[in-house]
């Protein structure tokens, strides 16, 4: 075996590449492989989309050093830098993956982030999911599934949801997110004197959370509108210290774009369920 392991131009692995192509989605006597529970791969079926395989993408990033003042709360931007790239190579070669098989889309992804043992500024970045094709049946009409970008569409929500999605007439663009490492000022010690006993606001770190927030917030609908989606669906806001210490959060915002399909959007009529438990 070579010492040094081939990439291709996007960064994943020619085993990688080797691996999808054994799959040979829609050949007599090819399989498929998938993160979709029983009901997620059914419904995904039920919404016209057949999947093709498992792909997924990697990326192990050394974090910079930034220094923050003790007493003032501001952005680490070298810091929400790294952090925004690296999730960033791990889609692309996702997708690149998915490329691969031809699919259209990508559902059920998970972005997840791992600090490793090899140092307290090392993380591993995975984004991985189930690509999915356009089953042919004609349900959709003539619809181009790939966004304005030409790359296949990314979705974070769960079988259920992307089968609702597609019956009411939308169709998912991307995941967006927005990324925002922020220090939050310590507190001056007369200041955390003079609130021991109190019911006080401390607007220091209300006024630094909001902001970090904000920039999280806006980063990720400046994405979904270069995707000139119509909304957002399925957002989360998640922070995370990562290994940084308690006044150094990452604010993490995901989602997925989202455009119509057709002027009307019809819901379809829940059915109740009668449990025999």
């Amino acid at each position: 075996m070579a010492d040094k392991i081939a990439h291709t131009a996007e960064g994943v692995p020619e085993d990688a590449m080797r691996r999808l192509a054994e799959l040979k989605p829609g050949a007599p006597g090819s399989i498929f492989t998938s993160d979709l529970t029983v009901n997620e791969f059914l419904l995904v079926k039920e919404a016209g989309f057949r999947p093709l395989g498992l792909v997924l993408g990697s990326s192990i990033y050394h974090v910079g050093l930034q220094v923050a003042r003790w007493g003032k709360s501001q952005e680490l931007d070298v810091l929400s830098q790294a952090m925004y790239h690296a999730r960033e190579l791990a889609m692309t070669r996702m997708e690149a993956e998915a490329d691969q098989l031809g699919a259209d889309g990508i559902v059920g992804v998970r972005l997840e982030v791992e600090f490793k043992e090899f140092g307290s500024d090392v993380a591993e970045f995975i984004a991985i999911g189930t690509a999915v094709k356009d089953d042919g049946s004609g349900q959709h009409g003539d619809v181009t599934w790939r966004n304005n970008k030409n790359q296949p569409f990314t979705s974070d929500l769960s079988g259920q949801d992307f089968w609702t999605l597609i019956r009411a007439g939308y169709a998912p663009l991307g995941m967006v997110m927005g990324s925002c490492v922020y220090h939050i000022a310590h507190q001056r010690f007369g200041a955390m004197m003079g609130n021991i006993g109190k019911n006080v606001e401390l607007e220091q770190f209300t006024q630094a959370l909001y902001d970090a927030r904000e920039l999280a917030m806006a980063r990720m609908q400046a994405e979904a509108e270069a995707l000139h989606a119509e909304g957002i669906v399925g957002v989360q806001l998640r922070n995370h210290s990562h290994t940084w210490g308690s006044h150094t959060t990452e604010f993490f915002a995901l989602g997925t774009a989202v455009r119509p399909l057709r002027p009307d959007h019809r819901i379809e009529r829940p059915t109740m369920v009668l449990s025999l438990d």
